[in-house]
Order: structure tokens, then sequence, then C-alpha cells
């Protein structure tokens, strides 16, 4: 079966990457499309206000990340997180990154802040505090490209805490079989990363900029992230099945 997710993406890419990228929709297919199970998406900017039609049939609905604040105020912001409290409430399954997963952590009771820690960016190392049969391959350590500035500080009352680290100690949970969200990036890719670094290498400053770039060498996980998406949905997915039989 091939599963169908909606990705409702909140951000542009700069202009001079375009070419290249796409488009973090776009990141996100191609990132899809490295592991094992088949899925198939279609992209909707909701920046723009630009949302699937009712009609449309989905699997899942993916909240990419963006350079805005999940907890502003902006009009498309409050629009999406009334449009993904009512996909929750029909049963529906929701995947989020970065932005994605501070503003589903919002929603559900969460708080999101300016953290801190300061800026994370580059490669980041977690440990998997949560295992369960989705989460195949196995992993006791988790590493991904990041690019963040607020962080998650306060999980919902119904979150599991899937990965932490000192820096980011709510890095990725799940509410039930219906959300599942990551601080980092799965769909980056070494070369976007390092330019969104150059983008901003006058703004981290000279040490913490040279700290990132040297961190791009190391093997990271977006692949197998991927995956356990794919499988947490293919798991969400048997159990709604399941209970409809059971009615």
């Amino acid at each position: 079966m091939v599963l169908r997710i909606c990705i409702l993406e909140t951000d542009f890419i700069r202009p001079e990457l375009l070419e290249e990228y796409h488009g973090y929709g776009a990141m996100f297919e191609s990132m899809f499309s490295k592991q094992p199970i088949a899925v198939e998406c279609k992209v909707y900017n909701v920046v723009n206000g630009d949302y699937p039609p009712a009609d449309e049939q989905w699997d899942a609905y993916l909240i990419t990340g963006s350079k805005a604040d999940s907890f502003a105020n902006d009009p498309w912001i409050e629009a999406l997180k009334g449009y993904v409290k009512n996909l929750f409430d029909q049963g529906k399954i929701l995947l989020g990154v970065c932005f994605g997963h501070q503003l589903l952590a919002l929603v559900f009771g969460g708080k999101v802040e300016r953290a801190i820690q300061g800026w994370g960016v580059g490669s980041h190392h977690y440990d998997v505090n949560h295992k369960a049969d989705w989460m195949t391959p196995t992993l006791d350590k988790l590493t991904l490209l990041i690019s963040h500035q607020d962080q998650v500080t306060l999980l919902p009352e119904s979150a599991t805490l899937v990965a932490k680290s000192d820096f980011c100690p709510n890095a990725a949970f799940t509410i039930g079989k219906q959300v599942l969200c990551f601080q980092g990036h799965p769909e980056f890719v070494v070369n976007y990363a390092k330019a969104i670094l150059d983008s901003r290498e006058d703004q981290l400053g000279k040490e913490l900029y040279t700290k990132a770039v040297n961190s791009l060498s190391t093997e990271h996980q977006g692949v197998v992230v991927a995956e356990w998406m794919a499988r947490f949905v293919q798991e969400g997915l048997t159990q709604q099945n399941n209970a409809l039989e059971q009615r």
C-alpha cells in the first residue's frame, strides 16, 4: 500500500537555493523517496492560505519547518493551529518537524519559547528515550541536522518523550498513535545545511559557525527518521482499521 502524506509547507526557502532544492515540501518528498516504504506526497503552502480540498483523502499530514515563531499570532499561524486541531479531532495522523514539532506541542497544551541555550545549528546528537515497534531500524542514539532558536520547553501532558539531549530536552515526542514530532530536520542534506549556515555566519558568530560547519561531517539519520515516520503512519492506520472492524 502506498502511504499518502499531505505536506503543509510553512515557509519559503531562500531564492538563491530555489533552483537546487525547490522548496521544503520537495525536500520532504526527496527524504521519503530514500526509505523503503512507498510514500506519495502533495505539497500545500499554508503561508499562502493554500490547503487541501476537503474531499482529498490523506493518510497523514506533515507540518514543515519555518523561520517563523510557532508562538507568534500571525493569522496564517492561527489558522494552521485551528486546522491541525480539527484534523486531530477527526482522528487524522499528524507529523511535525522543527516549527511543526513546536506548533503541535503548543496546540496540545505544551509550551514553546526562545531557547536560553541559543541557536542550535549543524549536526546534533540525541539519546533515544523511548522504543516502539515503528522505530525500525532501532537506534539508541540519533543524529540529525538542526537549525533552530526556539524549543519546546514543556511537552503536552499526553505526550511521550522519544528523544532528548542536554541542549534540547524535548527533541521528539508522540501523542498516542496520532502525533509524531521531531525538532531536528530529517529532510535536510548536508549541502543545504551548510548553505543555511553560510547565510547566518555573521548572526551566529565565528566560533559557533565554525563548530557547526565542522559537525556536518558526522553521519546523520534523516532517512531513518523518514522510515520511522512512515512506519508510525502505517501503525496508526492499522490501529484505526482494527477499531473500525471491532465496531
